[in-house]
């Protein structure tokens, strides 16, 4: 039992690296992705096929496809893992209620939706694990990404209560908070900008994907089972 795990937004630099993990521990995976296809697949070629049991398309910043996902969920779900998700820079002034939306919908109602639906299952077998990776601006808030950090204290708040919820049936709800991680993400940003966030960071690095991956393999695993609705930072002390 508990050996399914279904990624949202495995495609993802952190995504494919809590992939790689999980299928090192030995994990079934169910893989999210919306359009970088041949992430999945160069993954496949990569790990013991064995171990992926299916492969999902859908834009979860439109609820038809999150409904149509939900749809192609045939196997059991025993955890769930939300790395999926984007950025949105600039004025909060100038953000379009399109954004405003799109953002809402792709980082707070198709985690909702989709957790909705596996917990009846967790519930019943009293055991299911539900992670967030959220981010550190969902805790201090970062201008020119006011939408953005809106989105993610909505996580923030969602795990904390979802957890106390759930807790007495023996599903545990947590959620990693990176801080500056090498990922795609941040490729917007100058060598100049970089340096700036390097010298605010204690331990003066990026993060990487496979410490993010490390910290959800921890929480994974049943010793972490008495940590309930946490934010674990991942922030190198920033």
């Amino acid at each position: 039992m508990g050996k399914n795990v279904l990624i949202i937004g495995a495609s993802g630099d952190i995504g494919v690296a809590i992939a790689e993990r999980l299928a090192e521990d030995g994990y079934q995976l169910l893989l999210h992705y919306h359009e970088n296809r041949e992430v999945i697949d160069t993954f496949k070629a990569n790990v013991a096929c064995e171990c992926i049991i299916t492969e999902i398309q859908a834009d979860l910043s439109k609820e038809p496809e999150v409904k149509k996902l939900i749809s192609q969920l045939v196997f059991p779900v025993d955890s769930v893992i939300f790395a999926s998700g984007k950025a949105q820079f600039g004025l909060f002034q100038d953000t379009s209620e399109k954004i405003m939306d799109d953002m809402l919908a792709m980082h707070v109602k198709a985690p909702w939706l989709i957790s909705k639906h596996v917990l009846p299952q967790m519930i019943q077998n009293r055991f299911g694990n539900i992670i967030f990776i959220t981010s550190i601006w969902g805790k201090v808030g970062a201008s020119y990404e006011v939408v953005y950090s809106s989105v993610k204290g909505a996580q923030n708040s969602f795990i904390k209560a979802l957890a106390k919820e759930v807790a007495t049936c023996g599903i545990s709800v947590n959620a990693v908070s990176p801080g500056f991680i090498d990922t795609k993400m941040n490729n917007h940003l100058s060598q100049d900008e970089r340096e700036a966030i390097m010298d605010e960071v204690p331990m003066n690095r990026a993060g990487m994907p496979v410490e993010v991956a490390h910290t959800v393999s921890f929480l994974m695993d049943k010793k972490s089972a008495y940590i309930q609705g946490e934010i674990i930072n991942v922030t190198g002390g920033w």
